[in-house]
């Protein structure tokens, strides 16, 4: 007997634990939880976390997030307004704002984000379709600059815009598209509880049929800006080295002049000393420098007809008269 009492004891612990466990529910923070009872939903939305009660067996709890959630769409093939294909990759935050509308309409995330895909999907593809392709790629207050329009520091989305509009003016700009794209999908979520936070496009690029010609575009564009740069530095070569040409040349010029005018001076002053010596004794200097003219015929074998009247022999003359003649 005491075996079966205390059998029927710990069944009855047991069971009442099981019960207690059953009867009590958690909310934690960033979550928000509605009960359920027989699959309708019973009484007030739990957002504030802490342990609540509820009737064990019978009712059961679904947790929602309250956190921002996150919603990244497919990669789309859609045609701008002026008829060029490009892929554009979405991404959106959301929050569940009614968990009891929620749970009747999408059940779960998985559904939300089912349902999150026709709409985001149908607003993207309506509004890029009716918008030219330079709009979705630069902004309102875009301005070229000048230093990217002459080299090749411009980007992807603005070689696509090149492509298309030049530098034309936008008048709406992908900031002001997104905006759009975010209003007009905000509007179709709150009949399903769920709150459009944001809405960004992550990525644009032209489609793979297109995006060969655009690379060969940019590679040619490249080349164009590379063959210009060695033009602009040969003519900076050309004309460094005809500066250098010139300062050469007048270098030697000035250096010239100065010899000539040392040379000329020079020659002055020895001229002057010449002069001083013949006016001293004319007869020496005349002796001396034909003297000095003997010393300077030429060696060897060689032959002069010289008269023997001449000067060049005056003083040989006086000196052997006889031989002389």
């Amino acid at each position: 007997m005491k075996k079966a009492a205390g059998l029927i004891l710990v069944i009855i612990i047991a069971a009442a634990a099981i019960l207690a466990y059953s009867s009590v529910f958690t909310v934690y923070e960033g979550q928000q939880a509605i009960i359920t009872q027989f699959g309708k939903p019973v009484g007030k939305t739990y957002t504030v976390a802490g342990l609540y009660f509820k009737i064990p067996f019978i009712q059961d709890v679904h947790y929602f997030e309250k956190r921002l959630l996150k919603w990244d769409g497919k990669p789309n093939q859609i045609p701008t307004r002026d008829k060029k294909y490009i892929w554009v990759d979405t991404t959106a935050r959301w929050r569940i704002v009614d968990p009891l509308l929620f749970l009747q309409t999408v059940a779960t995330e998985v559904g939300a984000s089912s349902r999150l895909d026709d709409i985001l999907d149908s607003v993207v593809r309506d509004l890029v379709s009716t918008t030219p392709l330079v709009e979705i790629v630069r902004s309102s207050n875009w301005k070229p600059n000048p230093r990217y329009e002459s080299t090749s520091f411009k980007g992807r989305a603005e070689s696509l815009a090149d492509d298309e509009g030049g530098t034309s003016s936008v008048v709406q700009g992908r900031q002001m598209l997104t905006r759009l794209m975010l209003t007009t999908a905000k509007k179709l979520t709150p009949q399903y509880g769920i709150e459009l936070v944001d809405l960004q496009i992550k990525r644009i690029n032209y489609v793979e049929s297109v995006q060969r010609q655009v690379f060969q575009r940019m590679i040619s564009e490249r080349k164009r800006i590379a063959s210009q740069y060695r033009s602009e530095g040969e003519g900076e070569r050309r004309r460094i080295l005809g500066t250098m040409q010139k300062e050469l040349a007048r270098i030697r010029s000035v250096a010239y002049k100065k010899a000539q005018e040392t040379r000329g001076q020079a020659d002055a002053k020895a001229t002057d000393i010449y002069g001083q010596a013949y006016s001293q004794d004319p007869e020496f200097y005349a002796i001396f420098k034909t003297l000095e003219s003997y010393s300077n015929l030429p060696r060897g074998k060689s032959e002069f007809i010289l008269s023997t009247d001449g000067d060049f022999w005056r003083y040989l003359q006086r000196a052997h008269p006889k031989t002389a003649q």
